[in-house]
């Protein structure tokens, strides 16, 4: 609107203008040489007009003629940028897609078209990557690192080469360049954070975990979890050598991590040493409360140097009453406190007390119940028989929890996982393998088992004086295969097997009458135990697991997940700084990785 009301007020300037002009009268004289004008003012006016018009034009024209070449060749350039372009976008999209033969065409033609553009050179090494070419993706990406603009883009490229052929030590030192130019790459500042930590440089992680706090790649809580874990992962490592320093970081750590279950239990030793034991007390019991741990319990039942083990028993009973009034009955903190009774009940003799306490998880047991069972019987009856049948049962009984990260299982908690080098990935969890399966019921009892936990217990077998003690003759029934979880039973294997049990069973208690004697007298020393059976592995493999086939994995990251991304291993997912480790004693390499890392650094 206001636009419209200016052109209307220089429409009536002009109109008035004029209309001023066409009102004047008098003449313009003007003489050169023998020629002579005399036009009248508006007449004169008009042709000034014109004349002027006409020089704007002669200029426009002359201007127009001197840039023309120019201008002929920015067009000519833009033409070819446009076709530069299209063909970068066409290669990026063959890419997504895994045609080699059109990426490759496209890459041709775009570094034929725009080599300066870094999209180019990125089409060119994603290409390269995806036919198989390292040598040349390397070459591009070096072209990229010597750029201001594509630096980051080359060094990640290079990393990630520098992975697929197993070089750590170069991955690292790109890694430590990238973090120099750009202390917010994410990429780089997990990787260097990963390799010391594998390496066990506890000191140059926490540096690094300063600067990624500086550089806002974490949040404050995040922080100091992490620095939590890392102090804790030092002291452990320190607690034989340098106790010192040990106690100073696991102290920082509990602060920092109050809930970390390794840190408590240092921490909880090195105050118990130092007769601190209500400062121990304390810190185990605020990690107990967010995650019930046997550690846990055996560090409050171990607080006090010198108790007794009936001492003990009321400390567990008083840490487990904790959660048991916060916790319902099937929350694993329960559970946890249940078994802590039960183990501190066993070391106290107090076997009925243990019994009473894992009595509400006998029919459907953990390995740990099973095993907790069998120690009961073999240590209160010297029941062997029983004993045995319960370590049978605690083969295929389920998981309990345990130190788990990604898939790995571990027997002790570490600061890293194995498998992708995360910080603070190990979880105390039920293992996947342990998980029921779609067959049904995760235990189910043999015919063996059964008879084994039903019989009584034996009796002692007494001889006459006259007579040399006689070993009775006992038929040692067969053992029956037991119908494992993992492997689906036949019905009828399965009723044969209860019957032969059943059978057997029958005859030894036929017999036991027949072998005592006429007259009591003093019990025949007792045949010594057998020896204790070899322990079993508390995690397999399920066979009622399927294993889905791995599909196959595309050469290159499709670019449009990350334009940075130049791409991942066309040979299968591979651990970071993967590193081939071999020795004289071993002909045959290990397998580089995260833990090849670990076991070449002797963790």
């Amino acid at each position: 609107m206001l636009r419209i009301v200016l052109f209307l007020v220089l429409i009536a300037l002009a109109g008035a203008g004029a209309a001023w002009v066409a009102d004047q009268p008098g003449e313009v004289v003007m003489t050169w040489g023998g020629w002579r004008a005399s036009p009248t003012i508006p007449v004169f006016v008009l042709l000034l007009g014109i004349f002027a018009v006409a020089i704007v034009l002669l200029w426009s024209l002359l201007t127009a003629t001197w840039r023309l070449p120019g201008r002929m060749r920015r067009r000519r350039h833009e033409k070819r940028h446009a076709r530069g372009r299209h063909a970068i976008t066409h290669g990026l999209l063959a890419i997504g897609h895994g045609d080699t033969a059109l990426a490759r065409r496209h890459a041709d033609t775009a570094r034929r078209l725009a080599a300066n553009d870094p999209l180019a050179l990125l089409l060119h090494a994603q290409s390269a990557q995806l036919e198989g070419n390292r040598d040349e993706a390397q070459r591009v990406f070096r072209v990229m690192a010597e750029r201001e603009d594509t630096r980051l883009l080359g060094l990640r490229g290079l990393f990630i080469e520098a992975q697929r052929a197993d070089d750590a030590v170069g991955a690292v030192m790109i890694a430590e360049e990238a973090i120099k130019l750009s202390p917010s790459s994410t990429w780089a500042s997990h990787a260097v954070l990963g390799f010391r930590c594998a390496r066990g440089d506890w000191s140059g992680a926490l540096a690094i975990l300063d600067s990624n706090l500086s550089a806002g790649l974490i949040d404050k809580a995040a922080y100091r979890r992490q620095r939590g874990v890392l102090l804790t992962a030092r002291a452990l490592e320190l607690e034989t050598m340098d106790r010192d320093v040990a106690r100073e970081s696991v102290m920082e750590a509990i602060k920092l991590a109050p809930t970390l279950v390794p840190a408590a239990v240092l921490a909880a030793k090195f105050e118990s040493e130092a007769h601190q034991v209500r400062r121990a007390m304390k810190m185990v019991e605020a990690a107990w409360l967010a995650n019930p741990h046997p550690d846990l319990a055996d560090a409050y039942a171990h607080v006090k140097l010198g108790d007794s083990a009936r001492q003990r028993l009321q400390r567990v009973e008083t840490l487990a009453a904790k959660t048991n009034d916060k916790t319902a009955v099937d929350r694993p903190g329960h559970v946890e406190g249940q078994l802590a009774i039960a183990r501190a009940a066993i070391d106290a003799s107090e076997f009925a007390r243990a019994r009473d306490v894992l009595a509400p998880y006998v029919n459907d047991p953990t390995q740990r119940v099973a095993l907790l069972m069998a120690e009961i019987e073999r240590t209160e009856h010297g029941d062997g028989g029983r004993a045995r049948a319960w370590t049978l049962r605690a083969v295929r009984a389920r998981h309990d929890p345990a130190w788990t990260a990604d898939g790995y299982v571990s027997d002790r908690w570490r600061p890293v996982s194995p498998v992708t080098g995360r910080l603070d990935a190990f979880q105390w969890q039920t293992p996947v393998a342990s998980l029921p399966s779609g067959k049904g019921a995760t235990i189910e009892s043999s015919a063996f088992e059964e008879a084994m936990l039903a019989a009584p217990p034996p009796k002692r077998v007494t001889a006459a004086p006259s007579e040399a003690p006689v070993e009775p003759v006992a038929t040692t029934p067969a053992p029956v295969p037991a119908a494992q979880d993992n492997s689906p039973p036949e019905a009828e294997a399965k009723e044969a097997g209860k019957e032969a049990a059943k059978e057997t069973v029958e005859e030894i208690v036929k017999e036991e009458p027949a072998v005592a004697l006429a007259e009591p007298v003093a019990p025949a020393p007792e045949a010594a135990e057998s020896s204790p059976v070899a322990a079993t592995p508390v995690f397999r493999t399920r066979a009622d697991l399927g294993k889905p086939a791995q599909a196959p994995i595309q050469a290159v990251i499709p670019i449009v997940r990350a334009p940075d991304d130049p791409g991942i291993d066309d040979e299968g997912p591979s651990d970071e700084f993967t590193e081939q480790i071999g020795t004289p004693a071993h002909a045959k390499a290990q397998a580089g990785g995260w833990r090849g890392f670990w076991s070449r650094w002797g963790a």
